[in-house]
């Protein structure tokens, strides 16, 4: 009979615990007692699971701690933690690491490390498995195991879930590829692939959010084109749209855990081996600039009504990297926010999905407790929320309106 540990217990983890819960023993590790304790009373803070779906785990046996003898007697470890990014845009493994650690001070033979975090080909053999090897004193591939199943989990996404996503699997020999593969049909409806070596998984994952960045980065540079020609760039691609092949892009702010960071750990590992990459690192820059961009946008209109600019009050709907979800971690409006602000301006933010607390220990922001009857220069709507799309926002002879998602009817300028 397996036992699972699950470590690090946020929008990937928690969700996969839950899952594994119904068929199997799960304990679940995260580092911080506060969240531990809010999962114990039933609460999510990420909003991936409601109240019901985690009372369901619970009944199922499911523990939720952060002392590492609660582990110990488990025999397979899948570790979810982040993979970010550091201030050079560089791979910051310390999560990883940390969590190798302790997993290797209980691991013991025959037991199976499966990572789910996102890293470069090569980095689970290459960087993880000295670590579980030197904590434990044990040797890989003879003592015990690894395998590799990239996290596709979407946040806030309630229809693809983690059990309705097919899911890509591998072993670090033909043995465990087998048995990882079966541990996760168990609860995957969606199937799985087998893929045929740990680093093609890794390989597998990260290329997955790179293609999307560089799809958005191509129509973020329409956007930048069709502006100028004074064309709307959302006409042209539901017209693009009509013929069977066209992908569905649009154009935004390219933030988030994945897409904003996956590319830069692939372009690392192409560096190190002597290669620099060209249209990948192409398509993060344009993305990286994109809130720049917007926000002399944003001015320039300003300009043109008369504004002026120092001193001027500006309203920023939505915080959140994506729409309908909590999320703030590298969001990328912050760069909008914190170019207006080079400008003079004097920014509010107003998201209603976002918590005050972690938007004032990440960006330093206060966030507006509900829409009040304040005049704003301009109002720019960075996150298309379900609950921006009924409000009233139209242009003035006084307010600049700009909706960078297009789901406003009437605005001064969009992309």
């Amino acid at each position: 009979m397996n036992k699972i540990c699950v470590i690090g217990l946020g929008y990937v983890g928690l969700p996969l615990a839950a899952a594994f819960s119904s068929k199997y023993d799960v304990v679940g590790l995260d580092i911080y007692q506060t969240r531990i304790d809010e999962l114990n009373n039933a609460y999510d803070r990420t909003l991936e699971l409601n109240e019901t779906q985690l009372k369901e785990a619970l009944n199922n046996n499911i523990k939720f701690t952060c002392n590492i003898d609660d582990i110990k007697d488990c025999n397979i470890y899948i570790v979810t933690v982040p993979t970010p990014i550091d201030k050079n845009k560089r791979p910051d493994l310390t999560p990883l690491i940390k969590a190798s650690e302790t997993v290797g001070k209980v691991l013991k033979k025959d037991d199976i490390v499966i990572y789910e975090s996102t890293v470069y080909p090569g980095a689970t053999e290459e960087d993880c498995v000295p670590v579980l090897e030197n904590f434990s004193n044990l040797k890989f591939n003879k003592d015990f195991f690894c395998g590799y199943s990239p996290e596709r989990i979407n946040p806030g996404d309630k229809e693809h879930t983690v059990t309705k996503i097919l899911k890509v699997t591998s072993g670090s020999t033909p043995e465990i590829g087998k048995i990882v593969d079966d541990l996760y049909s168990s609860i995957i409806t969606a199937g799985t692939h087998l893929a045929p070596t740990i680093k093609v998984a890794e390989a597998a994952k990260v290329i997955e959010n790179s293609q999307r960045d560089i799809n958005i980065a191509f129509v973020n540079e329409l956007a930048i084109i069709f502006n100028k020609l004074g064309i709307n760039t959302n006409d042209v691609l539901e017209a693009a749209g009509t013929k069977w092949n066209f992908l569905p892009f649009r154009p935004g702010l390219v933030g988030g855990h994945c897409i904003g960071v996956d590319p830069y750990y692939l372009t690392h590992k192409a560096q190190s081996i002597g290669y620099n990459p060209e249209i990948i690192l192409a398509g993060r820059r344009l993305n990286d600039n994109m809130g720049i961009y917007v926000a002399n946008q944003v001015i320039k209109l300003m300009i043109k009504k008369g504004h002026k600019i120092e001193g001027s009050n500006v309203l920023i709907l939505g915080i959140t990297f994506k729409e309908n979800c909590p999320d703030i971690r590298n969001s990328r409006v912050i760069d909008l926010i914190e170019e207006l602000k080079e400008f003079g301006c004097n920014i509010d933010v107003y998201d209603p999905w976002a918590d005050k607390d972690e938007v004032k220990h990440e960006y330093n922001l206060e966030l507006q407790e509900n829409m009040d009857s304040k005049t704003y220069d301009a109002v720019v709507l960075a996150v298309s929320h379900d609950e921006f799309k009924s409000l009233d926002i139209k242009p003035t002879d006084d307010t600049v309106v700009y909706d960078i998602k297009s789901i406003l009817d009437e605005t001064d300028g969009r992309l």
